[in-house]
């Protein structure tokens, strides 16, 4: 069986982490997002083919040719035209047969796989309380009878987790579809197509992890991460870390709490940090600390924010700084002695 990974977009919500590498390669508990849900298909597909597209060489380059036991292929979307549109770039690899289409940068969990697997057509639902940010799936019994992109008024809480079961019959409702008024040709226009004449089974997933914003590696991270503290090889934690994933070759003399830290970062002592993402080859002195509920602004909306310290993209050198919550610093930043908030460039 074979699965098809989309990994091409450039997501810029995940900024500043994602203006130096690809999101699919953001990482919880010191693991990938794409490595771990290639670990979740182990034995379960024997070839993947990963549409890739901004900076898609890193994930090349990350990956190689294989994981474990499933071999690699891959295909680019020069344009970005869409979730259809990049499922189209896979089809020459598809014949005949049944196939997975998932997100690189969602985390999945094989239980629910395994549920889905067991139909021809299948896509993965998880209920959810914020119902009106997502597209739902209505049912009929146990099959999907519509799909409603993020209601204002509830018809459904079953929140599209943007895994699928499909067989060729997707390409045709491909091709049937129009680009959607932003331009683009969605995959779940072409599911409420492909619905119409077919039996699509929705499974209710146990677990979901959606990564849509920087602040949400922190909460995969703790669910992820089945200890205190996750320590990179080559790390000296000479400060105090509480519910943290600490990368490679960093140094820790200062205090981190319920944080994401990059590889080869320094956090000089005296330092305290919390809820907060560190990007790689950071180095930090001074203090990021939580006060509740915070608002952030990012790309031209505000948005509130439960315990959110800040993130600090890759290659920053910051010493002596006082940063504001809700605070996100672009990569390359070399800043001393200042209070920053807001987005810092």
């Amino acid at each position: 069986m074979k699965a098809v990974i989309l990994a091409a977009g450039k997501s810029t919500r995940t900024y500043p982490l994602t203006l130096t590498k690809p999101k699919p390669l953001l990482k919880v508990s010191n693991i990938t997002l794409i490595e771990h849900n290639l670990t979740q298909l182990v034995d379960l597909v024997d070839e993947v083919i990963i549409v890739i597209g901004y900076k898609g060489s890193m994930i090349k380059k990350h990956l190689g040719n294989s994981f474990q036991r499933i071999k690699i292929k891959y295909v680019e979307q020069k344009q970005q035209l869409g979730t259809g549109h990049a499922v189209q770039q896979a089809e020459k690899f598809i014949k005949d047969e049944r196939f997975i289409v998932m997100m690189a940068d969602d985390l999945y969990f094989r239980g629910d796989i395994r549920k889905c697997l067991r139909y021809d057509l299948a896509v993965l639902a998880k209920r959810v309380e914020d119902y009106g940010n997502f597209g739902v799936f209505t049912k009929k019994g146990d099959k999907v009878f519509d799909l409603v992109e993020k209601p204002q008024e509830f018809v459904s809480d079953l929140a599209n987790a943007a895994f699928y079961v499909f067989t060729e019959k997707i390409f045709e409702s491909l091709k049937k579809i129009k680009k959607s008024p932003r331009g683009e040709l969605e995959l779940t226009d072409a599911l409420s197509e492909l619905a119409k004449k077919n039996d699509i089974f929705c499974v209710e997933a146990m677990m979901w992890l959606p990564v849509g914003y920087v602040w949400n590696l922190l909460d995969a991270d703790q669910v992820i991460r089945d200890q205190d503290a996750a320590i990179g090889q080559n790390s000296s934690i000479k400060g105090k870390v509480v519910n943290c994933s600490i990368g490679k070759n960093c140094v820790i003399e200062g205090d981190v709490k319920n944080c994401v830290i990059g590889d080869n970062v320094t956090i000089l002592a005296g330092s305290l940090i919390e809820d907060s993402v560190i990007g790689d080859n950071v180095t930090f002195s001074g203090t990021i600390q939580t006060t509740g509920n915070v608002d952030v602004e990012l790309n031209g909306k505000t948005i509130t924010i439960e315990n959110f310290g800040a993130a600090i993209g890759d290659n920053c050198t910051l010493k002596d700084v006082t940063i504001r919550p809700g605070t996100l610093v672009w990569p390359k930043v070399k800043k001393t002695k200042k209070d920053l908030k807001g987005i810092v460039k």
